[in-house]
């Protein structure tokens, strides 16, 4: 298999595959290929086209058994009847309690034939066999394999993380009767919010990524066809600001060659997702159509949703949350949670012992606990008992990542919290009390030809994680970048749901970036921990615990962006996603403020353009910018 492939199945092993970390005795014997009987097949759609399955079906033919289905552009690899994962369905206790367990690579990608379209638009109401999407797809399997799979009990469940969740959650669309329960974990829900954009800034550090998405193939492969650009460096800071405007990275993506193989021609070719992120830098009909959450809320399914994710989810923390809320002010729906933790992106499909992102530590055996006593409950009650709404596990299942324990509540955000409004004034002061009428703010100024790192690692990503609670003690000393904080806490201070910031701002340009990061300040005694890395200390520790960023020119519309005065005092409105987060006695509440973040988003040029991938070097100017004392950061606090 070529190296590119490798790099992928690597990279994203917890996404492709959700698969445990093994025992030593386990790694010697592959459980599911002394249990399981292995088929490959091909399932034709109603346009036609064939998709390619790999079915696992326990040997012990004695009972039936439900069907679970991952459909996934990250391939179903290893691909022949002899060829086993390690690993199969989204936990160790399900696969040993026994499930036909199906993976099935998505329309264009893999071993299935057909055109890829990336995040495919949902079709309502098709007229005929001709329009297909994701939910026809799934709908055309489903029906497939009930049918032709031996010793299925008719009842089936999705699941998958990241890619495999957007088609977890795709599937309750139009929904076949047999599907009865679905997780869609860490879910993308909009490309303009997840994954490669936050609110019209492009994510730099997921520039390699593009390459997964956008080579086009011309036949089945189970040989990877596309490349990822090599930067030739350790340093991504450095590599991205020598490059300058977006605009020169064109090359890495103008053109491709196809890997010569006996399945696939050598072709020159163009990156066809590059091309679109280019093409739309706004949030036009391209990226609406694309986006999947807003049908989540009308469609009549009465598919069983659990939505799973974790606090600390750098890729697709946006479509956790939309998907969860947009599912649940569906009406219809019989059934709807959403389990939330102290993981990165996917983190809970594998477990590391002691559970860590970043720095910080949070326990031991997290994702076991919530793969026994969580998931495998969710699809045991709905596939295999009653399936009725009394799973025996609440509507929210919540790790609160301060306190360190898990929390149950009947509805999420709970009730029991209050808002509470923080203002950011002089002095480094973040206060509950409003500054006087007059109040002159606080001016820095934006260097673009110093950006303000994202993380003092040294070091090429391929996408990032790790700064999700990265100490901010090296950004918070920069002139560039302005602090608030609360006085020491004298009582914990519960942090819950969602985060509004209303920021009142001025700039010398006529755009500009305003990012936002709320931080836990620990005390000078804090306890150290295995995870910190050696240069630092949890003493002071300045904690991440929930940041984004808002492109100026798209402060009042995303679709239509409009260019900021000069000068003039302008209402900056930044949701930050949900949050749950203990601020203990001794602790302090910080905020910052700052303009660029580089390289996780793209710099803006600081003077409105168009299209900021076609910005020239000379839109790119520096600019003073000023934050003013009456501007809020709005809480809800858990009483």
């Amino acid at each position: 298999m070529k190296n590119s492939l490798k790099i992928i199945i690597g990279l994203f092993a917890i996404i492709s595959m959700s698969c445990n970390r093994s025992s030593d005795s386990e790694k010697k014997e592959n459980y599911a290929q002394k249990n399981y009987n292995k088929q490959e097949a091909t399932i034709t759609m109603r346009d036609g086209i064939k998709l390619f399955v790999s079915i696992y079906s326990p040997k012990d033919v004695s009972k039936t058994y439900p069907i679970l289905l991952q459909r996934t552009p990250y391939s179903c690899a290893p691909y022949g009847k002899t060829e086993f994962r390690k690993h199969i369905g989204p936990n160790e206790t399900m696969m040993k309690e026994g499930y036909i367990i199906v993976y099935e690579d998505v329309r264009g990608r893999w071993m299935s034939e057909g055109t890829y379209d990336n995040m495919r638009p949902y079709i309502p109401n098709k007229k005929d066999q001709s329009q297909i999407d994701e939910s026809s797809d799934t709908y055309d399997t489903i029906d497939w394999l009930v049918k032709n799979v031996a010793n299925n009990n008719g009842k089936v469940g999705t699941w998958g993380i990241s890619y495999p969740g957007f088609y977890t959650s795709y599937s309750t669309l139009d929904a076949h009767p047999a599907l009865k329960a679905a997780s869609p974990q860490a879910p993308i829900g909009d490309f303009f919010f997840d994954d490669f954009h936050h609110n019209g800034a492009f994510l730099l550090s997921y520039f390699r990524a593009i390459g997964l998405f956008g080579a086009p193939k011309n036949m089945p492969t189970d040989t990877a066809w596309y490349k990822l650009p090599e930067f030739n460096t350790k340093d991504q800071y450095q590599f991205f600001l020598e490059a300058g405007p977006i605009s020169n990275l064109n090359k890495y993506y103008e053109s491709k060659t196809l890997d010569n193989t006996s399945k696939l021609n050598e072709t020159s070719v163009k990156d066809f997702f590059w091309q679109e992120i280019i093409n739309h830098p706004n949030y036009d009909e391209n990226w609406q159509k694309k986006s999947l959450v807003g049908h989540l809320k009308n469609d009549s399914s009465k598919v069983a949703t659990m939505v799973v994710g974790g606090w600390y989810d750098a890729e697709d923390l946006y479509g956790t949350f939309e998907t969860y809320k947009h599912f649940e002010s569906n009406r219809s729906r019989p059934y709807n949670t959403i389990v939330v933790g102290p993981w990165s992106h996917g983190g809970w499909a594998r477990e590391p012992g002691k559970q860590s992102v970043g720095n910080v530590y949070f326990g031991d055996s997290i994702s076991t606990f919530f793969q026994k006593n969580i998931e495998t409950k969710f699809f045991h009650h709905f596939l295999k008992e009653k399936g009725d709404a009394v799973s025996g596990l609440p509507e929210a299942y919540v790790f609160d990542t301060g306190a360190k324990v898990w929390q149950q509540y009947a509805v999420w955000p709970p009730k029991n919290a209050v808002q509470q409004t923080y203002y950011l004034k002089a002095n480094q002061e973040l206060s509950p009390i409003a500054p006087t009428k007059n109040a002159k703010p606080l001016v820095f100024v934006s260097d673009l030809t110093k950006p303000v790192p994202y993380s003092e690692d040294i070091k090429v990503v391929f996408t990032p994680r790790k700064y999700m609670t990265d100490d901010q003690r090296f950004a918070a000393r920069r002139p560039d970048v302005l602090v608030y904080q609360t006085p020491v806490l004298e009582r914990d201070m519960i942090l819950t749901g969602d985060i509004l910031a209303k920021l009142q701002v001025a700039t010398t340009g006529t755009d500009a970036d305003w990012i936002v990061k709320v931080i836990d300040v620990f005390p000078p005694d804090a306890e150290e921990n295995e995870a910190m890395q050696d240069h630092l200390k949890m003493s002071n520790y300045f904690m991440l615990l929930r940041s984004e960023v808002m492109r100026g020119k798209f402060r009042n519309s995303f679709s239509n962006p409009q260019p900021m005065v000069k000068n003039q005092k302008t209402e900056i409105t930044i949701h930050l996603q949900d949050v749950y987060h203990t601020l203990k006695e001794g602790h302090r509440l910080q905020i910052q403020i700052q303009s660029t973040w580089f390289p996780l988003i793209d710099l803006n040029p600081q003077t409105f353009v168009e299209n900021i991938y076609k910005a020239n070097a000379s839109d790119f100017k520096t600019q003073t910018h000023s934050v003013y004392q009456d501007s809020e950061i709005i809480f809800n606090v858990m009483q």
